[in-house]
């Protein structure tokens, strides 16, 4: 006499079939998604920079009547093509050289200086009443800049900063 038939415990193919393809669709809409929120969080870096710069430029002028006067260097240095180029530990970002801001006159002026390595390089023109700082970054890497600017204006004796942010579909 033969022993009983265990009986056999596992998946079908069609449900293996039918889990794969509701991975695959949940894949499909969440790498998009997250690959667009790793790009909104990148771009925080130049907001928060340029805040910085407005809000040093401001107290300068509250203090002698006149932003700071004079075209900073461009830092940290850019490179000729796409990102940063790698300097620091991350290759995408620019490697920060502290010493590079404090060297230069127009930024010791602003005390503003980058401590950690970064996605965007800074510069800063100014006149007496007016300044503009930007923050130039090629975020993923495809040669296509995108830059924020800050611009400074002084009416009536009332230092004021807006920043633009850049078009929606850029980088």
């Amino acid at each position: 006499m033969k022993p009983p038939r265990k009986a056999q415990r596992g998946f079908t193919l069609i449900e293996l079939m039918i889990v794969v393809a509701i991975i695959g669709i949940l894949a499909a809409v969440a790498i998009p998604a997250f690959m667009d929120y790793m790009k909104r969080s990148k771009k925080t870096e130049a907001s928060l920079q340029l805040n910085k710069i407005g809000k040093n430029a401001k107290r300068d002028y509250s203090e002698t009547a006149s932003y700071v006067v004079g075209t900073a260097v461009q830092l940290p240095a850019p490179v000729t093509t796409g990102c940063c180029g790698g300097g620091g530990v991350d290759p995408n970002h620019c490697a920060a050289v502290p010493a590079s801001f404090v060297a230069d006159p127009i930024w010791a002026k602003l005390e503003f200086q980058i401590d950690e390595d970064s996605l965007f390089v800074y510069d800063y023109t100014g006149t007496a009443t007016t300044f503009t700082a930007l923050a130039t970054g090629d975020l993923d890497c495809d040669g296509t800049p995108i830059v924020y600017t800050m611009n400074g204006t002084a009416v009536a004796g009332n230092p004021a900063v807006a920043i633009v942010e850049p078009a929606v579909n850029s980088d």
